[in-house]
Order: C-alpha cells, then structure tokens, then sequence
C-alpha cells in the first residue's frame, strides 16, 4: 500500500499553531493548487487543501510561513471523522506533512528558506 502526496501551491492565510495538552506542537494551514488542466471558459480552477504539520516542522512552519508564500508539501492523506457541535458526523480530510520545503523567500527578508527537517539554507545567488 501507498499513500503519498506531493503539492506545490500557496498559503491561503497564516499557519495557525497551537499546542496539545502534551505539549507537542502543530500547525494548521491551507494551500492553493492549481489544476493542471483549465475548464470550458479556460480558467484554471483552485483546488484547497488543508495540512497540518507535526513537532520541530510544525513550529518552522508557524514561526516563518505567512500567507501567500509558495511551498512544496509532501506527505499522507488522512481522513477523520469527528462529531460536529451539531451532534452530527463529520469527516475531514487533511495532508499531514512530513516535508515542508519553502520555495520563495520571504517578502521582509526574514525567515527560513528551507522549511525542511534539516538544517541547510539555499545560496543567495539563485535565480528566484
């Protein structure tokens, strides 16, 4: 079995971070992604996608993304049920991330440039 995902798009708004009981870190977010295909009036449409990303990643993502910054997700999809306030059964699917890679640097300057698990920063003379 395989479960894999692998997403490039945009912040649709601030990563929201909290924290569990435990105190392990997480951060929520929505990405943008194109379709690769356009519709009948030639318009690209949007998909959005929630994700969450874990511990050490999830507080990178929290401290440097911010709307709009482009990244690459990878990771799995997982689906949940819940029960809404409601009472009613819902179900939500979400990618949890195991890679959070930042392609653009941010707009001030400041941050991170990769967003990945590992240390290493990108020169400053690439083309982007």
């Amino acid at each position: 079995m395989l479960n894999r995902i692998v997403l490039i798009g945009r912040l649709t708004r601030d990563p929201e971070m909290r924290y569990t009981p435990q105190g392990v870190p997480v951060a929520s977010f929505s990405l943008a992604v194109d379709r690769p295909f356009t519709n009948q009036q030639g318009q690209r449409e949007t998909d959005f996608i929630d994700c969450v990303a874990w511990r050490k990643l999830g507080e990178t993502v929290g401290n440097h993304l911010t709307k709009g910054r482009l990244v690459a997700v990878e990771g799995r999809l997982q689906v949940r049920s819940y029960e809404a306030q409601d009472g009613s059964r819902r179900r939500a699917a979400e990618v949890v991330c195991d890679s959070v890679r930042f392609l653009d640097r941010p707009r001030d300057g400041q941050g991170a440039i990769d967003g990945s698990t590992d240390d290493t920063e990108l020169p400053d003379d690439l083309p982007f």
